[in-house]
Order: C-alpha cells, then structure tokens, then sequence
C-alpha cells in the first residue's frame, strides 16, 4: 500500500482520500473496487447494505458525503472514515477482502491478549520501535515514559478526570510548565505538520525531552495521590506544580551546559543522520580495506 496526498495506491488500483474533521476519509465505492470484481460498485453497495441489516441501520453514521476529484472535476460521493471504512470491509464478501479481514481479526485478537497481559501491548510497541529505526537506547526510554504516562491517566481517571478534553488540557499544563511551550508550539519547534493532529509527540522527542517529559508526569502523578486532587480544577493545579517540577530541574541542566533542551532536532531526523553516519563508516571501512 502506497500512501500519496490524495490517493492510496492499493494493489495497483486508486483509492480516493480527503481530509475532513481531522482525518482521513476514504471513498467508499474505491474501496469496494478494490476489494470485489464487481463491474458496478454503487450497485454492489446497495447489495450489501440489504445483505447486512446492521450496517443499512447505520449507514447514515458510518459514512458522509464529500467532496473528492472525479474525472469531472469535484464531486460528492459517499466516504467513510478509517473505523468505518473497516466495518465496511468486514460485510464484502470477496476473496480480495479475505486478507484484510484477518487482519482485523488478528489485530483484534492481540487487542483481548494485550488487555489480559499489558507485557504483551509493550512487547509490540518495542517492536514497532526497532522496526522504524529508533536506537535501543531511545526505546527503552520511550516504552518508560509509556509506562508513567499510563499510570498519570489512571491516576487522573481516580480523580474525575473523564473527558478526553480534559486530559488534553492537563497534558498541556504539564508540557508548559516542564518546557516553557505548549504541545502545540512544542510540535510547530518539530517542525510537525499541524495537519496530522494525532501525531504523538514524544516519538519526536529527544533522550534529553522525553527525560523530563517524565518526571513532569510522574510528579504529577505523586502530587495528585498526595494532595488528593479531586476533579479538573484541582488536578489542573497539580499538573502545572509537577510540569514545574520537571522544569526547574530543565533550567538548571540548561545554566549548567549553556544549551536548550527543547530544540527542532527530531528524533526519526536524528535516526537518519545516524544512519547516514553509519553508511559513510562503512563505506570508509570499505576503502580502506581496499587501500
């Protein structure tokens, strides 16, 4: 699958995209192209909805009209977004479709494994991780900072923290008090397109940022069991005294090496200087062994 601006390249076919409320949005009738040989996909769809009571019953949920590139120019047709399009998916009855499907029901599957054993869940992330190139050293800082963030948002579910409106605000506090801008400025520094508002952070932190990331969210946590904090106002006020916390001991770091911690350099851009590095080593031992 080749993921382009406005299209995914499937199998050598086009499936159309756009961006609406902050994601994706994919054709539906692509995706049925795709995944079925049938000769007209709009029909096929109309099959499908009579096949699946379910889905026809919440048709009006799963998928919205928008607008996408047509040979014609601009026109509305019918979108689904990635969850949906994924339900969708699951109805085709199609060999075309049968990889895709268990998929899911392999994801869905080490989902259940993950709630039973967490282990499991970090055991992947690793994984992920080493897949995409990050240096052991980094990944285990990574998978740390998981673990205390994991116990921050319980710790805040104890404490009436339910809306996900809230976290994000609590989250904000932390990050200005321990670095001095928000989550939001701190992303714009990374030079992380705004577009992609799901994008984590702290896969673009530094070892030095993700270091302090922490001890601003495990003093929170602390604080918060101490002093008891109950609902948003009294929670917001911990967040900013564990941020403070994290960013006093910043500032010190920083009066003691004359450099900022917060920073533009990447993580994934430090990898790929690394890895340039490690090329030209080798490429240097090669010639030298040739010499």
């Amino acid at each position: 699958m080749e993921i382009k601006n406005k299209l995914i390249v499937f199998q050598g076919k086009n499936i159309r995209k756009t961006w609406h409320n902050d994601e994706w949005w994919f054709s539906v009738v692509d995706i049925v192209a795709v995944l079925t040989d049938s000769p007209n996909p709009s029909d096929y769809l109309k099959k499908l909805k009579k096949r699946d009571e379910e889905l026809a019953k919440g048709w009006g949920q799963f998928v919205t009209p928008l607008k996408l590139d047509t040979s014609g120019g601009k026109q509305s047709m019918i979108c689904a977004n990635t969850e949906n399009a994924l339900r969708i998916v699951q109805s085709i009855s199609s060999k075309k479709a049968e990889p895709m499907k268990r998929w899911l029901a392999r994801v869905g599957y080490e989902r259940v494994q993950e709630i039973e054993n967490p282990e499991l869940a970090m055991g992947r992330a690793k994984d992920y991780y080493k897949m995409k190139g990050y240096p052991e050293e980094w990944i285990e800082k990574r998978l740390r900072s998981i673990a205390i963030r994991k116990g921050l948002t319980d710790e805040w579910d104890k404490r009436e923290i339910k809306e996900k409106r809230e976290f994000a605000i609590l989250t904000d506090e932390i990050n200005k008090a321990t670095f001095e801008v928000s989550i939001k400025e701190h992303k714009q520094i990374k030079k992380l397109n705004p577009k992609f508002k799901n994008q984590n952070l702290r896969d673009h932190m530094t070892d030095l940022e993700l270091i302090f990331n922490m001890l601003g969210e495990a003093s929170t946590k602390e604080i918060a069991k101490a002093k008891d904090a109950r609902g948003f106002n009294e929670n917001k006020a911990v967040a900013k005294e564990g941020g403070t916390i994290a960013g006093d001991a910043r500032k010190q770091l920083e009066k003691e090496t004359g450099k900022k911690v917060v920073s533009s350099d990447n993580a994934k851009q430090l990898i790929n200087k690394e890895k340039k590095r490690l090329e030209k080593k080798k490429k240097r031992g090669i010639l030298d062994g040739l010499s």
